[in-house]
Parts: structure tokens; C-alpha cells; sequence
């Protein structure tokens, strides 16, 4: 990961610079699966691809109707003869593993119902940049669902050093399960629950939110809207917590719901350099993958 980030960070001063990146993909290839709708993820891997001097083949879920049209198992073996990275933005997370059990090129989560880690290196990336490099005891509050998006940014706080702490609605937590494999990983990291947002974000250095309907969850508008009320991400909120505090969301917001125009738009947020992050912190990654001279 940390290589990745490296990577990234020097990408991007490079581009910053109007300088050419390094051609580590030329002549690869990357077959781009999208089964949901995408802006960030699709043109942040597509032109990390073309800025590194390789070729993105998008294809959308419809045109494959993986379990439907064809198995996952075949879907990966056709190609894995014909490009050099598979990465997939699917529904339900089983696809990627069933992709990644029978692929023999690598395969990257572009978003699943489980987990969300291409955003969650961009998120990283951002910390960084406010911070320095080294974010070791750095605290990211996550006031909201514990969603695919929150187990990611709990992955990574784990993996960097930082701590974690997540503020949920009674039902919306993160469950028992991922609690254990989250420490299995990271067995010295620091992870603190609590309902409520204001104990949240007392020490926070990063207050992040998501939305709390994601894609697939429209029918449960009204019930999720009265089940979060009072975990807005509001200028009362934000004031609760030290004023270095960054605020930090994955997009797409819905102003007003979790968070208010003011706190998005206002000046402790990093929202949109954040997604700015996401195509360099996606360079870091394809170069890794898929440059055997850099690979880990």
C-alpha cells in the first residue's frame, strides 16, 4: 500500500508539473466491467490507463450479464487470453471472488456491496497531503452507514497506523464479523464504535461521510432519512471537532441529507481534491499491478 501511495504522489507531481509519466503500462491492457453507474471510478482508471501508456476496454455489465449471460468462471478465463487486468464494479461482491478464482490476471475491486479500496487509497492520498507523509495516530471519524465505503477507510486506517472510529445508527454498524477480520489485519490498530457523532468527532483529524442510500437501497429513502437523523455532517457537527479537521466524502453527496451545502463547500473541506486523488492513486495502483518491474 504504501508503495502504491508513493507512487501516486510522485505521478501526480510529475503531471502537476507538466511532466510526462512514465510509460509503465504500454502495450497492457485493462478490461473495465461496470455493473453499476460510475463517474469517478470509470474516468479515474481510464485516464490512468491512457497516462500511462496503455489501452482501457469498457465494458458494461448488460453487454456481460455475469451469472446470467455467462458465468463469472468463464467471463475471467476469456479474459485473462486477452488483456493484462480485469477490474470490475459489480453488485455483489461474490462475483469479484468467483472473477478472482478463476482469472489469471490480476483483478480489482472497482466497488462492491462489500468494500470500496480504490477510494479508500485516494482517501489515504488526501490525509497525506494535509498531514505528511507519515499519518501514524492520525484519527479519521466516519459519521454514518457502516457501509462498503466505511470498511475500506477502516482497512487502510489500520494498515497506515491511523485510528478508526465509526458512528453509526443502532442496525447500520459495522458487523461482528468484519470487526474480527479488520483486527486479524491489523491486530494493533485502534478501533472505537459509538452512536454518537459528537464522541466521534472530538478527536478527529479527517470527519468523513457517505451517503446513507447507496446504490440499490432507493426503496429504503424515507426509513434510512428517519433512522439518521442527527447524524448529519452540519456546521454543529463539524464544530465538535478540532478546527484542523478536514471533511472528506466519496461522492456522490446528496447536499442536505448527510451533509449540508456549507461543510462540503466551506473551507475544512477536501472533498473535490480528494476526488481529484482518485485518478492518481489509481496510477499508483495499475503500476504496481501491472508492471512487473514495480510489483511488490
Amino acid at each position: 500500500m504504501e508503495k502504491i501511495l508513493d507512487l501516486a504522489i510522485e505521478m501526480r507531481r510529475q503531471r502537476r508539473a507538466l511532466l510526462a509519466n512514465p510509460p509503465v503500462l504500454a502495450g497492457k491492457s485493462l478490461a473495465m466491467i461496470f455493473e453499476k453507474p460510475s463517474l469517478r471510478t470509470r474516468a479515474s482508471f481510464e485516464q490512468a490507463v491512457i497516462e500511462l501508456g496503455g489501452h482501457a476496454i469498457n465494458l458494461q455489465g448488460a453487454e456481460i450479464g455475469i451469472g446470467n449471460r455467462e458465468s463469472a468462471a468463464d467471463v475471467a478465463r476469456v479474459l485473462s487470453g486477452m488483456v493484462d487486468g480485469v477490474a470490475a464494479r459489480v453488485s455483489e461482491h461474490q462475483k469479484l471472488n468467483d472473477l478472482t478464482c478463476h482469472s489469471s490476471v490480476p483483478v480489482i475491486n472497482l466497488l462492491s456491496d462489500h468494500s470500496h479500496p480504490c477510494q479508500a487509497l485516494a482517501d489515504a492520498m488526501t490525509i497525506m497531503d494535509e498531514f505528511g507523509r507519515d499519518v501514524r495516530g492520525r484519527t479519521v471519524a466516519f459519521v454514518g452507514d457502516g457501509n462498503n465505503v466505511a470498511r475500506s477507510v477502516g482497512f487502510v486506517c489500520g494498515k497506515l497506523g491511523m485510528k478508526f472510529v465509526l458512528s453509526s445508527p443502532r442496525g447500520y454498524e459495522l458487523g461482528d464479523g468484519f470487526v474480527d477480520e479488520l483486527k486479524g489485519h491489523s491486530p494493533a490498530m485502534s478501533f472505537t464504535f459509538t452512536h454518537d457523532p459528537v464522541e466521534a468527532v472530538a478527536d478527529a483529524d479527517a470527519v468523513y461521510t457517505d451517503t446513507w442510500v447507496s446504490m440499490g437501497q432507493e426503496s429504503q429513502l424515507e426509513k434510512r432519512r428517519s433512522d439518521f437523523d442527527g447524524y448529519q455532517l452540519n456546521a454543529q457537527l463539524l464544530a465538535a471537532a478540532p478546527e484542523h479537521a478536514i471533511v472528506l466524502h466519496c461522492l456522490p453527496a446528496h447536499r442536505g441529507f448527510e451533509i449540508t451545502q456549507d461543510v462540503i463547500d466551506g473551507p475544512q473541506s477536501r472533498v473535490f481534491p480528494e476526488a481529484h486523488n482518485r485518478l492518481h492513486a489509481q496510477k499508483g495502483l495499475l503500476a504496481v499491478l501491472l508492471n512487473d518491474e514495480l510489483a511488490v
